[in-house]
This record gives structure tokens, sequence and C-alpha cells, in this order.
């Protein structure tokens, strides 16, 4: 297959993991084009039943620890990490706000996810870098 006709191909190769079974839509999803891994992580509405307390937080995280996303605000994405851990991701401040509502996409130069390195790109195009990871502790709410 020549690069022509396979770059002919791609869109469609992501059309067909966007519009998977409806129980599929909603899973972490790795492809690999021409040696770069695109990860495809769906976000679902904030279901706050906690107050969130920011402390220091990693450098990077791995991709394959991550479970979910949520969209807290319009420059913050939370990653829901295996074993329940909460990382919030703090967008660039000149970033546009993005509709991150149907999912985003990572494209990590490793396996792991590091700030002022790597960027989220919203499924209709436009893209902000990461500045830095929150860790995020529930605490109850009164």
């Amino acid at each position: 297959m020549t690069l022509a006709a396979f770059l002919a191909l791609l869109p469609m190769l992501f059309g067909m993991a966007a519009f998977g079974a409806p129980g599929d839509r909603m899973q972490v999803r790795s492809v690999f084009v021409e040696d770069q891994l695109i990860i495809r992580v769906p976000v679902r509405p904030s279901q706050m039943q906690f107050e969130w307390v920011e402390k220091k937080g990693p450098k990077c995280i791995p991709t394959a620890a991550i479970r979910a996303a949520f969209l807290s605000s319009t420059d913050h994405v939370d990653f829901v990490l295996a074993g329940r851990q909460r990382i919030r991701a703090e967008l660039d401040e000149d970033c546009p706000a993005l509709d991150f509502y149907e999912g985003f996409y990572l494209s990590p130069e490793d396996d792991r996810i590091c700030v002022r390195r790597d960027v989220i790109r919203s499924r209709m195009g436009g893209s902000c870098r990461i500045e830095r990871f929150r860790q995020l502790v529930p605490k109850v709410r009164n």
C-alpha cells in the first residue's frame, strides 16, 4: 500500500474508531499511525459529589493508567487513573475554550503525558498545551 493510499484511508480509520458500538464509546483507545501513538479519550459530564482539594501533582502520567476524563472547566481536564487516582491537567492561559464534550486526542512522545511538552487536541482540531498537573484529593461536602 502506498503512502498516499494510506493517508487517504486515515480519516476513515478515525471515523470507525469514533463510531464503535454504543458500549465501546466510553473507552480510552490507542492507535498507532506511522510509529506515532494517538490516544482517544472520551469525556464524561462531571458528576461532582465531592469537593476536590488540589495538591502538588506529578510532571508526567503514564498513558496506560488513564481510565477516563472529565471536563471540569474550559481550561481544566480531570483524568481518572488506575486506582481511582484523579489528576487535573491545567491548560495554558491563551487556550481557546475548546469543545472536549465528545472527547479529545493525546499524542505523547513516549508512554507518558508530560507537562509543558504534550498537548490535548479536540476532535474539532484545536489544541492546548498542558501547563501542569495537580493531584486531586476528595473532601466530603458537609
